[in-house]
C-alpha cells in the first residue's frame, strides 16, 4: 500500500484520537482497515466509559464488530501510538498481518515481539502524534501512568 494511502488512514485515527481528547480522555485514536475502507474505528474510551481496557485499538476492534476469524487476516490496524500489550494480544489473537503506528517516542509497546509473531509494523513517526501525546502527558501524567499500568 502507497504511504499516501497510509497517511490517509492516519489522519482518520488521528481524528478519533482528538475526538477522545475532547471528550476527557487520552489521545489516542485507531481505524480498522479491509480491502481499502474503514470497517471501524475507535479511540481510548477507558475515562468516558469508566473501563479497565477500552484502549484504542480496543475500541476500534469492538466498533468494527463481529467478524470472521479470517476476516482480520485482510486488514491492516493503524493506531496514533505503539500498541501496548493488551491491544498487541488482540492483534496477534485476530491475526491482523500489518499494524501502522503513528509514533512509538513517547510509548513503545513490544513492538519485537509482534514482528517475531509476523506482524509487520511500520512506523510513520509523525510530530502530530508525538505532540499529541507529550502535551497530554505534561498536562495530566497521573492519568497517563494508569492507562499504562504504572
Amino acid at each position: 500500500m502507497a504511504k499516501n494511502s497510509h497517511t490517509q488512514f492516519m489522519k482518520e485515527a488521528i481524528k478519533e484520537a482528538k475526538k477522545g481528547l475532547r471528550e476527557g480522555g487520552i489521545p489516542i485514536g485507531s481505524v480498522l482497515v479491509r480491502n481499502g475502507k474503514i470497517i471501524g474505528r475507535g479511540h481510548n474510551r477507558r475515562v468516558q466509559k469508566r473501563s479497565a481496557i477500552l484502549h484504542a485499538e480496543m475500541d476500534c476492534l469492538e466498533n468494527a464488530g463481529r467478524l470472521k476469524a479470517k476476516d482480520y487476516e485482510d486488514c491492516m490496524i493503524y493506531s496514533t501510538l505503539s500498541p501496548c500489550d493488551m491491544c498487541t494480544g488482540a492483534i496477534l489473537l485476530y491475526k491482523i498481518p500489518m499494524v501502522v503506528i503513528g509514533e512509538n517516542k513517547t510509548f513503545k509497546g513490544p513492538e519485537a515481539y509482534s514482528k517475531k509473531r509476523g506482524v509487520k509494523l511500520i512506523n510513520l513517526d509523525l510530530e502530530e502524534c508525538k505532540k499529541l501525546m507529550r502535551d497530554f502527558i505534561k498536562a495530566r501524567s497521573v492519568l497517563w501512568n494508569e492507562d499504562i499500568g504504572e
